[in-house]
């Protein structure tokens, strides 16, 4: 599919082990119906050979700032203004700092400074190189001038060393292109949504929670900012990073939660309703660490029900937004979502089968179905990404016709 039609990539190339997969990157680029132009600094040419990039590109590859015959067929500048984006993959330390600090000393940094492009930063270096103040500051300077920042991911790397710094695969660079060129169907709406799980706490040291794992409200978040949508993400405690653009608030239990949605639902308008939330909590909360004893077997909690959040959204009587439930069940899945749908007053809910192996909760991937009043559609397995997009595609198409 040509997704990347007549769009003009321009891929500079720094000196990193990661430079390899740039050949795959390029191909992949093209496959979609991209343009790419490869610019090169002297340190990538140890790691690929302009040779092999110029083959899977069709282009000659660029890496002298002063080469004559480079000029002859198509200078600096007009290099910098042929591009409809400039993708910096790999991104090392040492390219990010000079970008940052705005040198000119090589043909890929004169073109950053020459381009009106917007520019797309795939960091790529060992993991206590990215964790240093230094580049971290670097990154966050180039993210304040608005670049994008893709990536880094995270994992073993070449030296042997484990953790953040390692570029983004072909096919996520490649993913990250096309949602930057793609239509922006929910540009000018805001989006509020709640992920993750709640935690009730029994005394200072347990709690009450669930196994969500926060990975489709966190897909939902990233898509919707993808999509051109302002979000805001009311996450319970997971360890996953915040999106890239969107704002994040913390918090711990159900009341929280819920006071951070109703408080935010009213100037957005969307409001997602993703959270695993509990739907009950101790009624005490001990203040004291409770204590095992040898001639007690039990213990007996008392418990007390939680607000609904996604009810309490949608009985908003002014400012009310687009409200969409989730429903993860283990039996019945249509009946309870349908009742749900509504009994809450609901616009819309997304409903899946916990129960399924290897969807739902902690995994990366589902199987959905969407209801609404007059309607439904089923989304195949695919990942939570591909999922969340098109949940999102439904709710813009929803509020076009509203």
């Amino acid at each position: 599919m040509q997704t990347l039609a007549g769009k003009k990539i321009l891929l500079g190339i720094s000196g990193g082990i990661a430079a390899y997969k740039c050949a795959e990157l390029t191909r992949r680029l093209i496959e979609r119906g991209a343009q790419v132009q490869v610019v090169m600094t002297k340190a990538a040419k140890e790691f690929i050979t302009p040779l092999t990039m110029q083959a899977v590109s069709g282009r000659p590859v660029a890496d002298s700032l002063l080469d004559p015959s480079a000029e002859a067929s198509m200078s600096h500048i007009e290099s910098a203004k042929w591009a409809d984006l400039v993708l910096l993959a790999p991104a090392t330390a040492d390219l990010i700092a000079r970008v940052a600090a705005g040198m000119g000393n090589d043909l890929l940094s004169t073109l950053i400074l020459a381009t009106d492009a917007p520019v797309a930063v795939s960091p790529a270096m060992n993991q206590q190189m990215y964790r240093n103040i230094a580049t971290q500051e670097n990154i966050q300077t180039l993210a304040r001038r608005g670049m994008m920042i893709w990536g880094p991911g995270a994992g073993e790397q070449a030296c042997g060393d484990v953790g953040p710094g390692r570029m983004l695969e072909p096919m996520e660079l490649v993913a990250h292109c096309e949602a930057f060129f793609a239509p922006k169907p929910l540009a000018g709406k805001s989006i509020v949504l709640t992920a993750g799980p709640t935690r009730e706490a029994i005394d200072p040291v347990r709690f009450i929670s669930n196994h969500s794992s926060g990975k489709m409200g966190f897909a939902l978040a990233d898509q919707a900012k993808r999509l051109g949508a302002d979000v805001t993400l009311i996450s319970g405690p997971v360890s996953l990073a915040t999106p890239a653009g969107v704002t994040r608030i913390n918090v711990e239990s159900a009341e929280q939660m819920y006071q951070a949605a109703m408080e935010h639902a009213p100037s957005h308008d969307v409001f997602i309703g993703c959270a695993a939330v509990a739907d009950y909590r101790p009624a005490n909360i001990a203040e004291q660490k409770i204590k095992k004893t040898a001639d007690n077997d039990a213990m007996t909690i008392s418990m007390v029900k939680n607000p609904d959040i996604v009810a309490s959204v949608a009985a908003l009587e002014t400012a009310r937004p687009f409200t969409v439930g989730f429903a993860a069940e283990t039996q019945n899945v249509a009946q309870y979502a349908k009742s749900k749908l509504e009994n809450k007053r609901l616009d819309m809910i997304c409903a899946n089968d916990v129960s399924v192996e290897g969807l739902g909760f902690n995994s990366n991937d589902n199987m959905i179905t969407v209801y609404w009043e007059s309607g439904e559609q089923s989304l195949t397995l695919a990942s939570k990404d591909e999922i969340a997009q098109q949940i999102l595609l439904l709710i813009s198409d929803k509020l076009s016709t509203n």
